[in-house]
């Protein structure tokens, strides 16, 4: 039976190796509730007419040279990339899965929603880098520490330029949520603690 919430869609955004996915499941299944990550893909699939392989590829990721060959490929409204055309595909899953009570993972969903005006509770979750190097050691235990720095700050950088790109912000800057919550300091069991006694009545 679903707990009652303060507000029926959630939105977390995160760091990488910050336990994001982790956390959503875990309130997935204590508040009742559907969570969706990896599930975007095959929804953006459908919308966009694109392949797996190129949501996968372009669906929460953009590097600074991507962004700046968008750019300067897209003087003028007819013109449409693959990002943006993938965007707002996921724009549109987000707005449909939005109409029930559910937990959205990255996307932007935070910004998407705010826009249309849709009530929802936003999160950040973050760690400092020890913290997410040890994460990381656990899901690419064949990458040595150094490789592995480098992978996290990669997909630090990738997600934040696509979020920039998209909602005109700083993913780190806090204002953008409800609540930011260093899980790192705090501990994943207590984030999960935390986050549901705050978003539940």
């Amino acid at each position: 039976m679903n707990k009652q919430l303060l507000c029926p869609v959630i939105t977390i955004g995160r760091e990488y190796c910050a336990y994001g996915r982790t956390i959503a499941a875990a309130l997935s299944e204590r508040l009742g509730i559907p969570y969706y990550d990896k599930d975007f893909v095959d929804k953006t699939v459908i919308e966009s007419g694109f392949s797996a392989e190129d949501v996968l590829a372009e669906s929460e990721t953009m590097s600074g040279l991507s962004k700046f060959l968008d750019a300067m490929l897209n003087p003028t409204a007819s013109y449409t990339s693959s990002f943006d055309r993938i965007f707002e595909a996921q724009k549109d899953v987000v707005l449909d899965l939005a109409k029930n009570p559910c937990i959205l993972v990255g996307r932007c969903a935070n910004d998407i929603l705010i826009k249309e005006n849709i009530k929802c509770y936003n999160i950040f979750l973050y760690a400092d880098l020890d913290f997410r190097m040890k994460r990381g050691q656990e899901l690419h235990p064949d990458m040595d520490d150094e490789h592995l720095e480098k992978y996290i700050k990669k997909l630090d950088h990738l997600r934040a330029t696509y979020y920039k790109k998209y909602t005109g912000k700083d993913i780190r800057y806090f204002e953008n949520y409800d609540i930011c919550l260093d899980v790192g300091a705090i501990g994943v069991d207590k984030s999960i603690d935390v986050l549901e006694s705050i978003i539940c009545i």
